[in-house]
């Protein structure tokens, strides 16, 4: 999600570039280099002193906000897999709260203890997806067969104590990233830097970049009034305009909150809605070409954009217009089309399974191994042609030059200038090759917020510790002798590695690939685990859980530590605001999620569980538990197309004809989801492609109009809950 051209972050003074100074002088490079390092401190002290940066009623206005997103998620991750942070419409809604009540504070609401608000919700409202409830647990509850130990049902004082050993050591892992991909490297992280925008847009932070201008004296003290008068004026007329913009922000999210949430309301009484047959009663009922016109389903389109729907569309029409009446046709798959053993719908996930695990492994072996190759390689033989020619300044601008390869730092015109932006190209500098006569410049710190804003160092290691040990406690505890002990310890280290996969994607392209490190991760273990180990499909589903669970709260908490950093919020109030968050939403999402499963038929026609099926299925594929006829060759030849066909997305990023060469998780998502859902999305992503391209309107109105649709739905979905409970008839 791009945030708006030509909206900028905290204000500051500028300082002149170093290249426009002296060039024969050490000394005065050295000086401007200690000028700006030291500016950018002193804005950064000053401006997240401004307020409270940890407050007992952020907190509780963060969980009860986190609350509402955590029914969402588990509500339409159960259904799709689908879930989202929401740090955007958790921003507006705690000030919308704290402006409303401001009149009674004693403190005011500020830019910072808004970032803890949104920081806190975001943490509790992903943990459905981050404990496994919307797709590993399912998978053990109802998919697992009596030969692979299953089906596995726990209890709920295991739940929660799963939940917990999932939900800390991701976390308190991203903290030391953080200099590295934020401070140095400062990765865009683009929904961080649009969520960044808002909460200065709502506060009315927006920058002053000459700042203003000092009296004289004298003969321009009248001149100083006027402008003073002026100032004050404009400032006047600001504050008017900035509520009007957050008054008219919370009235579209409040109405589209409404029509989504009545229109979930009358799926209840009518549910022939949620699959209305747009191309015959045969077709839908041979096919399951279906739509469910579901306004939560367009709103997750529009926020998606047209790109990834369409790329989602088009695995729809290849995999249910077809490969399914192909499979049906040739007796591949001769049972009923709907189901996931015998039928297409199960034999066409393995082609989809092939596509994400292609496309996993190239992109994440493009990201692993592209900062290796570009600072191994080019970096080292230009500093060893820089030092053959003693030119000491060529030296200490190799690293900070941009390249369109590997992970070099990204300061684009999206990019709001900061601070930190203003310290100059510093992110690639190697502290151990320094020139003689620039010496004192390797004492000189990066950037950063005050001392006591961080995490002490002290306060990582020993949590790092504690938060493995529990993990690894919880998950045996849970499932005692069936997961073995090295097992487990390679699984959590494996996720602390493949987290810094996670990052550096979302730092660069706003999507963190948890399903494909989880994926990569079931695959490496099929290799570790023999396959006469009756326990390797269970195995297989543990180590790809932990995987996942540690790269999703690493990257949530690095996108909300970039919205901090942008607007001067303390990381160590943002990293126990996670944990707290975190903490919270893993044993509220182990009763939802118990809850849930007591009331509704899982997997059924509401909550079809589909990422518990390519779980599972992973599992089996990776273990070679067996494929359905002709399943493995059509699977091979997809996983070739898609790896030429993510290459090519790699190698062109950034040009005009990227969005048009399909993305694979897209396409595989397409698949494996009916097409009903898959509809309902395109349309949002084509509401998206009009407003922004064809209309060319700034995103955050229809941002925010898609939160609404999306929490009007999950919402109201607990007013259903409580209706099936209670066994209401339909209508």
């Amino acid at each position: 999600m791009a945030p708006d051209r030509g909206t900028t972050g905290p204000s500051y003074q500028s300082i002149s570039n170093p290249s426009s100074s002296h060039d024969d002088g050490s000394s005065d490079e050295v000086e401007i280099q200690r000028r700006r390092r030291s500016e950018a401190r002193r804005f950064i002290a000053s401006h997240a002193s401004e307020g409270q940066n940890f407050t007992t009623r952020g907190i509780l206005v963060g969980l009860g906000v986190g609350l509402i997103i955590c029914f969402s998620n588990m509500y339409f991750g159960l259904q799709t897999g689908w879930v989202s942070s929401m740090s955007m419409p958790s921003s507006l809604i705690g000030f919308a709260f704290f402006k409303t009540l401001s009149k009674h504070l004693d403190l005011p609401f500020t830019p910072v203890e808004n970032v803890l608000v949104q920081t806190v919700a975001g943490s509790m409202g992903t943990m459905p997806l981050g404990c496994g409830f919307v797709g590993v647990m399912p998978a053990l509850n109802y998919m697992l067969k009596p030969e692979e130990q299953g089906p596995l049902f726990l209890s709920l004082w295991k739940l929660i104590l799963w939940a917990l050993g999932l939900c800390f050591f991701g976390v308190v892992f991203a903290v030391p990233l953080r200099r590295q991909v934020i401070i140095r490297e400062k990765l865009k992280f683009p929904s961080g830097t649009a969520t960044a925008l808002m909460i200065g847009v709502l506060h009315g932070k927006e920058p002053v970049s000459d700042g203003p201008v000092p009296p004289r004296g004298g003969e321009d003290h009248v001149a100083q009034e006027i402008m003073e008068d002026e100032e004050a004026d404009v400032e006047e007329l600001n504050k008017s305009r900035q509520q009007s913009s957050w008054k008219s922000k919370v009235k579209l999210l409040v109405i589209s909150f409404a029509i989504s949430g009545f229109y979930t309301l009358a799926t209840y009484f009518f549910p022939i809605l949620r699959n209305l047959p747009v191309f015959g009663w045969t077709i839908a009922n041979s096919w399951l070409w279906t739509l469910n016109p579901s306004l939560a389903y367009v709103g997750q389109g529009i926020i998606m954009g047209p790109a990834t729907t369409t790329h989602m569309l088009l695995g729809a029409i290849v995999g249910w217009g077809i490969l399914s009446p192909l499979a049906k046709s040739r007796k591949w798959a001769p049972g009923p089309v709907d189901d996931w053993e015998t039928g297409s719908k199960g034999w066409i996930v393995w082609i989809s399974l092939a596509i994400m695990l292609a496309d996993s492994v190239i992109s994440l072996g493009y990201i692993a191994l592209s900062p290796i190759a570009m600072h191994g390689g080019e970096y080292i033989q230009a500093a060893r042609h820089k030092i053959k020619r003693r030119d000491w300044k060529g030296l200490l601008s190799i690293g900070s030059k941009k390249s369109s390869k590997g992970y070099a730092p990204i300061m684009g015109s999206e990019q709001p200038p900061t601070p930190l932006s203003e310290t100059g190209p510093c992110s690639q500098e190697d502290p151990t090759i320094t020139p003689p006569s620039l010496d004192d410049l390797k004492d000189l710190p990066e950037p950063d917020a005050p001392p006591e804003h961080l995490v002490n160092n002290r306060t990582v290691w020993i949590g790092l510790i504690l938060s493995i040990l529990f993990c690894i406690a919880s998950i045996r505890i849970t499932f005692g002798a069936l997961v073995p002990y090295y097992a487990i310890v390679i699984a959590v280290f494996m996720a602390l590695i493949l987290s810094i996969m996670g990052v550096r994607a979302l730092g660069e392209t706003d999507l963190n690939p948890v399903s494909g490190i989880s994926k990569l991760a079931q695959l490496f273990f099929a290799v570790i685990i023999p396959q006469s180990n009756k326990n390797s499909v269970l195995i297989n589903l543990i180590a790809g859980a932990v995987s996942e669970a540690g790269a999703l709260q690493a990257g949530d908490l690095m996108q909300d530590l970039k919205t901090g950093h942008l607007l001067g919020a303390a990381p160590n109030a943002q990293f126990w605001g996670q944990i707290i968050g975190s903490t919270v939403g893993a044993v509220v999402s182990a009763l939802i999620y118990r809850l849930y499963t007591s009331v509704y038929e899982v997997p059924g026609d509401l909550f079809q569980v589909p990422t518990g099926y390519v779980w599972i299925f992973t599992a089996r594929l990776v273990t070679g538990k067996g494929l359905p006829p002709m399943a493995a060759q059509w699977a091979l030849g997809a996983a070739v197309i898609f790896t030429v066909t993510t290459m090519v997305r790699i190698l062109g990023a950034g040009k005009r004809w990227h969005p048009y060469i399909p993305g694979g998780i897209a396409v595989a998502v397409g698949m494996y989801n009916v097409p009903s859902f898959t509809l309902a999305r395109a349309i949002g992503g084509f509401i998206n492609w009009y407003w922004r391209s064809y209309r060319r309107r700034e995103e955050t109105p229809i941002v925010v109009l898609a939160s609404g649709l999306i929490l009007g739905e999950g919402v109201v979905s607990i007013v259903n809950l409580a209706l099936a409970s209670a066994s209401v008839p339909h209508l």
